[in-house]
């Protein structure tokens, strides 16, 4: 079975094919912040260049964003605009001619690492996405958990600080405003990537980054947490220094296992999953 996979980010989109579970072609380009309306033409533009006559079966979306799966539309954006409510499933299925599928893309996150990745053999999975934003993603017995309103996962806009930073969902002192890509960016100056292999700003960033995941940890309990996104590429010297501070973070009482890995497929987890939610 050919398959589309796409994954629509705050900073960049990308595009697969996948036949048989296997990966055949793949492209990645910068989303304009024009938002809705840009990425809709965009996509409609591109995709009979780039499929070069392949007719997929079917096509799964991964959205950077809410997402009411039970109606197959997004939700909103937190960073680009037009998205609210838009029936994106349905614009993109009639365009293509193929049923499409949309879920948000840390739980497809979730499920590509579950059924390809880091996440395979767990029972009960939480994928956590550092990028632009923050979002999670959780499995249980193979299956996602959307919650009662499809925002069962939007750990980003837990509260860590209560004074600080304002983030995009209007709150202060959320999980993202504190330690994603965007925030890190906008409050240094500085990518994110560079930053997180200084030693004085992990010293400072990942107690934050404990404090978002540690109220994760301690509500699902998984079998296993998968990190993902950019910010997850900054290699074992930040996957070590986080599970020690999550091990000091977590009361000796509640011995909640801290099994923390990177994604085992880096960029292409989402698209994984929304390969595999094509399928379904």
């Amino acid at each position: 079975m050919v398959v589309l996979a796409i994954d629509i980010g705050g900073t960049k989109h990308s595009l697969a094919l996948f036949e048989d579970r296997r990966l055949i072609r793949w492209g990645t380009f910068p989303t304009n912040p024009r938002g809705c309306a840009w990425m809709v033409e965009h996509l409609k533009t591109l995709l009979p260049r780039w499929l070069e006559g392949v007719r997929p079966e079917a096509c799964g979306i991964g959205f950077g964003g809410p997402v009411d799966y039970a109606a197959q539309r997004v939700g909103r954006s937190m960073h680009l605009g037009g998205w609210q409510d838009f029936p994106l499933a349905a614009v993109m299925a009639e365009h293509l001619g193929v049923p499409c599928r949309i879920d948000n893309d840390a739980n497809l996150g979730a499920l590509g690492e579950w059924a390809a990745g880091a996440g395979q053999g767990a029972a009960s999975l939480l994928y956590v996405t550092l990028s632009t934003g923050i979002g999670a993603g959780i499995l249980i017995g193979g299956e996602i958990w959307h919650g009662a309103d499809s925002l069962a996962g939007e750990l980003g806009h837990v509260t860590i600080q209560t004074d600080g930073p304002e983030c995009p969902c209007g709150q202060r002192g959320c999980f993202e405003a504190l330690c994603s890509g965007r925030a890190i960016e906008a409050r240094t100056g500085r990518p994110a990537a560079e930053l997180l292999q200084d030693a004085a700003f992990r010293a400072e960033y990942v107690p934050n980054l404990a404090r978002g995941l540690r109220v994760a940890l301690l509500l699902v309990n998984p079998e296993r947490v998968v990190i993902g996104g950019g910010l997850s590429k900054a290699g074992e010297v930040l996957f070590r220094e986080l599970r020690a501070d999550l091990e000091r973070q977590i009361p000796a009482s509640l011995p909640v296992r801290v099994d923390v890995r990177p994604a085992a497929l880096g960029d292409f987890s989402v698209l994984w999953g929304a390969a595999v939610l094509a399928e379904a």
